[in-house]
């Protein structure tokens, strides 16, 4: 796995350097890796094939990358050249769990940063339904001209 997890990490370093992407999907990919590896030195170490690659090389600040291992673990973004000077990516990325389970994550990476969604990550729990009242209260302050220092 140790492997896969050095192949993954080469083959979208050189894509990030070759189209100046931040590296944070890079690095989610890298610690879900080896999060995911066993790393029992009693076992002998397997190899697994990436089985599909494809690339579109970098063309006026677009390109794309698209790849599978044989294990399961699949990647695809698309990036252009974002408005401001960013570089904006999108893509998602899936791998098995260690109950065969897929997880996947979805992301955008552009000038608000790395978000990345997927059901198996957390959430923050909902507002008291107070919190829209008050907002509701202090909106109406500021309307008519109420501050507090």
């Amino acid at each position: 796995m140790l492997e896969v997890v050095i192949r993954v990490i080469d083959q979208v370093s050189e894509m990030y350097i070759s189209t100046h992407l931040p590296k944070r999907p890079m690095i989610l990919i890298a610690l879900v890796s080896i999060a995911s590896a066993d790393f029992d030195s009693s076992e002998e170490q397997v190899h697994i094939p990436i089985i599909a690659e494809t690339r579109q090389e970098p063309v006026a600040g677009a390109s794309a990358s698209d790849f599978e291992a044989a294990n399961g673990i699949r990647f695809i973004q698309k990036a252009a050249a974002g408005g401001a000077g960013q570089s904006n990516a999108e893509g998602v990325f899936s791998y098995p769990d260690e109950f065969g389970n897929v997880i996947e994550v979805r992301y955008v990476a552009n000038e608000f940063g790395f978000q990345p969604q997927g059901v198996h990550l957390p959430v923050a729990p909902p507002a008291p339904a107070h919190v829209a009242e008050l907002l509701r209260i202090a909106e109406e302050q500021r309307a008519a001209g109420i501050t507090f220092e």
